[in-house]
């Protein structure tokens, strides 16, 4: 199967310098795939020629006049950046050129623009932003991470079906187990939308386990965790931040002496495991769900292999058809019960 991902080339903290190379990468990965870079024509064609003559036969550069900046505002983006790199690139998904959309760009500019060119899914109040995590038991997955700083119960119903529909596909687990994120494990703990949302999802026909609390979500206790943006937002950076420092620590701790050195040495294998176990980039690509089409948000301050996994990742959804899954669950549940 053939999948056609376009990618806002100018988006992130580097540009060029990742994402051209991270295309490059996903390519050599992959046969099966076709790029459209979009962005400068004349920079994208500069940073291509050293490209193998094979691999840039599968890639469309797409010329688009504007950039949008991290810092700019997204009502800023949708109104005075219509010719963006990321605007095009939303384009190219909306017109059924491409199953999917790329981006490391701002953040919320991508949400304002991606709802506005792709419109939302029907039965989908917003959309939520959902990425792997790793665990004790493999890999979970988590959402809102952030587009949503509050959420109704409702929404947060919507976020639980759309994690499930996500995790049945890309991670092959058939009915997977959901958690809503609260602080105890009681029914009497938690504000008014926390337990009302878990009286709906008790209700519904997903496989809801209950309230879960922060240290689950590295424990593997379910294969969901669903919360509002700005707990998930806040918990996900903080996972990011403690990640680095138990690598910086370790290996300051190798660094000391002499012996330490020697040490650090022999366990070398294992710590370079152990870090890719945890490495951030390496779990990279964000999926802006409940949209009719596929948009991932790349870390804007990744590296090449990080964002060539967010391709992979755009890539995985496309095969999927992720958001038709999405909209058909939610058919059947939203709609259908209500006759």
């Amino acid at each position: 199967m053939t999948s056609i991902i376009s990618i806002d080339a100018m988006g992130g903290d580097y540009g060029l310098d990742v994402t051209v190379p991270a295309a490059i990468h996903a390519l050599k990965k992959n046969r099966s795939l076709r790029l459209i870079l979009v962005g400068n024509q004349d920079e994208i064609s500069t940073h291509l020629e050293q490209a193998d003559s094979a691999l840039k036969s599968r890639i469309k550069i797409q010329h688009a006049s504007q950039t949008v900046e991290m810092d700019e505002s997204p009502s800023s983006a949708l109104r005075k950046k219509k010719d963006s790199s990321m605007r095009v690139a939303l384009n190219f998904v909306k017109d059924g050129d491409a199953g999917a959309c790329v981006s490391a760009g701002n953040t919320g500019a991508l949400m304002a623009t991606s709802r506005f060119v792709l419109k939302m899914l029907p039965g989908i109040d917003r959309p939520a932003i959902s990425a792997a995590l790793p665990t004790v038991r493999g890999t979970s997955y988590m959402l809102d991470l952030g587009a949503n700083v509050d959420a109704t119960p409702e929404s947060l119903f919507q976020f639980a079906v759309m994690g499930a529909e996500l995790v049945t596909a890309v991670a092959d687990k058939p009915n997977p187990s959901i958690g809503l994120l609260n602080i105890g494990e009681e029914e009497i703990k938690g504000n008014e939308t926390v337990k009302q949302a878990a009286e709906i999802l008790s209700n519904s026909d997903l496989n809801y386990y209950g309230f879960v609390e922060g240290d689950d979500i590295y424990k593997g206790t379910v294969d969901v965790v669903v919360c509002d943006g700005f707990v998930g937002n806040i918990a996900l950076k903080a996972s990011e931040g403690l990640a680095h420092m138990v690598s910086h620590f370790i290996k300051t701790e190798f660094s000391k002496n002499l012996l330490t050195r020697i040490s650090g040495l022999i366990a070398m294998p294992v710590m370079r495991a152990f870090r890719s176990r945890i490495e951030p980039r390496n779990y990279n690509g964000a999926s802006l769900l409940g949209l009719r089409g596929i948009v991932v948000k790349s870390h804007g301050g990744t590296d090449v292999m990080g964002f060539s996994n967010a391709i992979n990742v755009a890539v995985a959804e496309v095969e999927h058809a992720v958001p038709q899954k999405i909209d058909a669950h939610l058919h059947r549940t939203l709609v259908e019960g209500k006759e």
